[in-house]
């Protein structure tokens, strides 16, 4: 599991090891803007996570880390995280911590599209991340996973007990 530090809505330091540690946690790379991948993630994600026992469902965290902090600020990511589910977490930082983080799980960096309008787009990775209680497994979910698919794998990959330091 990697350790990056970067800073979560409420403005704090949110050391991503240390904050998963123990439990199932889902880490996406993505933007409030984007208009495709990234709503369809959370919202089946949200979703599938609405529908398990109350109990499993506190032993999973979802962790968004936007690739658009210039837009993305605090407010923004929160609002936005807060339409799919109050409890996932968004954080943020410098492009360079953010790629850097990236780099850690082999994901490519952010690429920044400009557009003639002036505006821009975000090129980014569409996998959610899942790494077990244990900190040792990984599984990379690409974009089109189904919310059967979740349902199943979640309760087998959050029974993963931890089995040393």
């Amino acid at each position: 599991m990697p350790d990056f530090t970067l800073t979560d809505t409420a403005g704090h330091p949110f050391r991503f090891r240390k904050e998963a540690d123990r439990s199932l946690t889902l880490l996406y790379f993505g933007y409030t803007r984007c208009p495709d991948i990234c709503p369809v993630h959370m919202a089946n994600l949200a979703v599938v996570l609405k529908d398990l026992p109350w109990e499993l469902r506190q032993r999973i965290k979802v962790v968004f880390v936007t690739t658009d902090p210039d837009r993305d600020t605090s407010a923004v990511l929160r609002q936005w995280l807060d339409a799919f589910d109050p409890t996932f977490v968004g954080l943020s930082g410098p492009v360079a911590q953010v790629n850097a983080a990236q780099a850690l799980l082999g994901i490519p960096p952010v690429v920044r599209e400009e557009r003639a309008s002036g505006d821009y787009v975000v090129g980014h990775a569409a996998q959610v991340i899942a790494f077990t209680p244990d900190g040792r497994t990984r599984v990379d979910y690409p974009f089109g996973t189904r919310q059967a698919d979740w349902a199943h794998d979640l309760p087998l990959l959050a029974g993963v007990a931890r089995t040393g330091p």
